[in-house]
């Protein structure tokens, strides 16, 4: 029977001690990650916690990207928490306010982009599999917003070759810079 997880600090917040216990960590207290052009994030991903899941958190400010645009051979899902964004999604721009959901299935290009006149934050889940693929296509409308690639690729670190690195958040809760 799996045991509960120790939390220790680490630099941008709490994070839980490797290994298979169950924990309970307030999202505002978790570490979280700050990039001048993608924002702020809170991840619940990876090896060893995470697995088969991917929960983030996002904080976008008017004007702000989650990240390039792509499609996965995974389903995600968005819930908009707070605030405004749109969503670039096959081509179209969709405007998106607090309590709009978004599913995706795999294979479908997608990425949001900070609205409105405040921050906004999104609730993002997919699944993860080892063999999950990801590609970058090129989007003149994804390229409008600072959230596209120049040339198709299926590497994350080509896609983010020229993107400001993550840093570990400085305080325990997040807040949206204004505008770009």
């Amino acid at each position: 029977m799996p045991r509960r997880a120790k939390l220790v600090r680490e630099k941008g917040g709490l994070v839980p001690k490797p290994g298979d216990g169950w924990y309970v960590v307030n999202a505002a207290k978790a570490r979280w990650y700050e990039n001048e052009l993608f924002g702020q994030t809170c991840n619940f991903e990876g090896e060893p916690e995470f697995p088969h899941l991917g929960i983030n958190l996002q904080a976008l400010s008017p004007g702000q990207p989650n990240c390039m645009y792509h499609r996965e051979s995974e389903q995600e899902d968005f819930l908009v928490l707070s605030g405004e964004c749109r969503l670039l999604i096959e081509e179209k721009e969709i405007r998106l306010k607090a309590w709009d959901f978004v599913h995706c299935p795999p294979m479908t290009n997608h990425v949001f982009v900070g609205a409105g006149k405040g921050p906004c934050l999104i609730l993002m889940t997919g699944a993860r599999r080892p063999d999950g693929t990801i590609v970058y296509p090129v989007s003149k409308l994804a390229r409008r917003y600072g959230a596209g690639v120049a040339k198709r690729t299926p590497i994350p670190k080509v896609a983010y070759a020229d993107a400001p690195k993550w840093s570990p958040l400085r305080g325990a809760a997040p807040l949206p810079r204004k505008g770009r």
